[in-house]
């Protein structure tokens, strides 16, 4: 009896926690959206782990599927590096490797948990052969990215590949194909990130038909702000760049992320 007391007092004084550290229940409903029904028992397991060992959460854009395989985001292991107070990040070109005339790039990450901690490392390379055509030109930072995902996973023991180190295959023409002509630009110099990035948004936005209002919610959740207009520069370049690459991935899962914005119907307040 003492013992089924001590748990229940337990139970009373954290009444959150088990809510909070595992997602399991969200995140099952969710991918049972995305995959249609049952799911594999393999699919289960790994949400399990992921949810309980992580705190991982679909719904938050912090995992995705592809093809009924389930990846981790970049978004994802940022977070969790700040839940765990990860001590630092260094990153750095590996020069002998890399070649700007070709736009090929190797980066080498260096995730340190723990102040005492000698450091993972990681490595990550892009070039136009292994990124989306709808983000050529922006293969160091996607080898930046793919390098502190790797270096991330190594220090936090995460099996599983992050999305962003999956090399994309080419897409089909009516895919790969930029409109010529781009959204005009707004009258005021504000734009989020500047006019070159904002017009990028927008045609992303056109060319997928994604929702402006959801997007812009998800980009502001993304950079960690609480108005977009806050964010920095550099923080909207990488939403774009990681929204233009998922965008030609998996449309499908990208939507389902973005439905997640949807306000509620007490707390609409009109799409400024």
């Amino acid at each position: 009896m003492a013992g089924k007391d001590h748990e229940q007092g337990c139970r009373k004084h954290s009444p959150h926690k088990a809510h909070a550290n595992h997602p399991l229940r969200e995140n099952l409903r969710l991918a049972r959206q995305l995959l249609g029904g049952t799911l594999p028992s393999r699919v289960a397991k790994s949400l399990e782990t992921l949810s309980k060992d992580f705190n991982f959460s679909l719904g938050r854009g912090e995992l995705q599927f592809i093809d009924g395989c389930c990846y981790v985001t970049h978004t994802g292991l940022l977070r969790l590096a700040r839940r765990r107070k990860c001590n630092g990040i260094h990153v750095e070109a590996v020069e002998s490797l890399c070649d700007s005339s070709a736009s090929r790039f190797v980066l080498k990450a260096t995730v340190y948990p723990s102040k005492n901690s000698s450091g993972f490392v990681g490595y990550g390379d892009a070039d136009p052969a292994n990124v989306s055509p709808i983000v050529r030109g922006a293969e160091m930072r996607i080898a930046e990215t793919r390098a502190v995902n790797r270096a991330l996973r190594k220090a936090y023991g995460i099996g599983i590949c992050s999305i962003e180190e999956i090399g994309s295959s080419a897409a089909p023409a009516e895919t790969a194909q930029v409109p010529e002509k781009l959204p005009p630009k707004s009258a005021n110099g504000n734009g989020y990130g500047g006019p070159n990035v904002r017009d990028r948004l927008c045609q992303i936005i056109r060319q997928h038909q994604l929702d402006a209002t959801l997007v812009k919610s998800y980009a502001t959740d993304f950079c960690g702000v609480k108005s977009l207009r806050e964010a920095t520069r550099e923080q909207v370049e990488n939403f774009v760049v990681y929204l233009a690459d998922w965008a030609a991935k998996d449309r499908n899962a990208l939507l389902c992320q973005l439905n997640s914005y949807l306000p509620r119907e007490e707390n609409k307040e009109g799409a400024a």
